[in-house]
């Protein structure tokens, strides 16, 4: 059973930066694509980023140049960094690992870890 804990969540000032952490049990991630959601009150959940098992980045035009999505497969754990935060990226941020070949992975999801941007 494949599960996924995300930790790093928390309350930040405008243009500051926090640094997401993902750890997977039950499961190699170097066999996934790995990515990051998140949902905004009352907006529907979104893609932030993904990551290729060849280690290939993808991200939306909302983050692209602000965060980084990166893989270490040795810790079975994925990073979301994101820098130069802004009120708009306040959300309940999900890690997302999917054994197919997809830009926007959706097998398998954590319970999330909240994010804060104060203005």
């Amino acid at each position: 059973q494949v599960q996924l804990v995300e930790s790093g969540g928390g309350l930040v000032q405008a243009g500051g930066s926090l640094r997401l952490s993902c750890v997977v049990s039950g499961g190699t991630i170097s066999s996934y694509t790995m990515g990051w959601y998140r949902q905004a009150p009352g907006n529907e959940r979104e893609l932030v980023a993904s990551i290729s098992r060849g280690s290939t980045p993808y991200y939306e035009d909302a983050v692209r140049g602000r965060f980084t999505i990166s893989r270490d497969n040795d810790r079975n754990t994925v990073i979301l960094q994101m820098d130069s935060l802004e009120p708009g990226d306040t959300a309940l941020y999900y890690c997302v690992a999917d054994p197919r070949n997809s830009y926007r992975p959706s097998e398998y999801w954590g319970q999330g870890t909240r994010v804060t941007v104060s203005s």
